[in-house]
């Protein structure tokens, strides 16, 4: 059985990387406040703008939110003008994402957001940085793994 201290380390790791995360995001909500876009529309339309148009229901997986947040997120998107939903040709009840010449416009006004990553880790040493995305990268794969089994065990 595993002490106190290992079971406080192993919380503060999750404790950790979800600060950070959340720390990060209102980072990059801040910095794309002035353009009124949030930042899980900046990933919709990053997504768009490096890979094309993309069918709405892959992004569900990409961006691992739930169906009607990212229905709400694509509808503020198509509101704005930003955003196109287009029929599939072979499934017409799926739709196929396209970023507008409003779209594109705009992505191409933001600011680059890699400043984030920066201010984050540079100065860390690379090993360090290695070894905690080896540690998250482990502990993830076990709770997908878990859920795919199901959280009866």
């Amino acid at each position: 059985m595993a002490n106190k201290s290992d079971k406080f380390q192993r919380d503060a790791v999750a404790a950790w990387a979800k600060r950070c995360y959340l720390a990060g995001r209102a980072v990059m909500d801040a910095a794309l406040r002035p353009y009124d876009i949030g930042s899980t529309q900046w990933y919709v339309l990053y997504q768009l703008a490096h890979h094309g148009p993309t069918m709405q229901r892959d992004l569900l997986r990409m961006l691992q939110i739930e169906r009607a947040t990212l229905s709400i997120v694509v509808g503020a998107l198509v509101r704005k003008g930003l955003v196109e939903q287009v029929p599939d040709t072979i499934d017409r009840r799926q739709k196929r994402l396209q970023m507008t010449v409003a779209g594109t416009k705009l992505w191409g006004e933001l600011p680059d957001l890699t400043f984030i990553r920066s201010v984050a880790f540079d100065g860390i040493d690379q090993a360090e940085i290695a070894t905690a995305i080896k540690v998250l990268q482990t502990a993830t794969g076990r709770l997908d793994e878990l859920l795919r089994q199901g959280t009866d065990t």
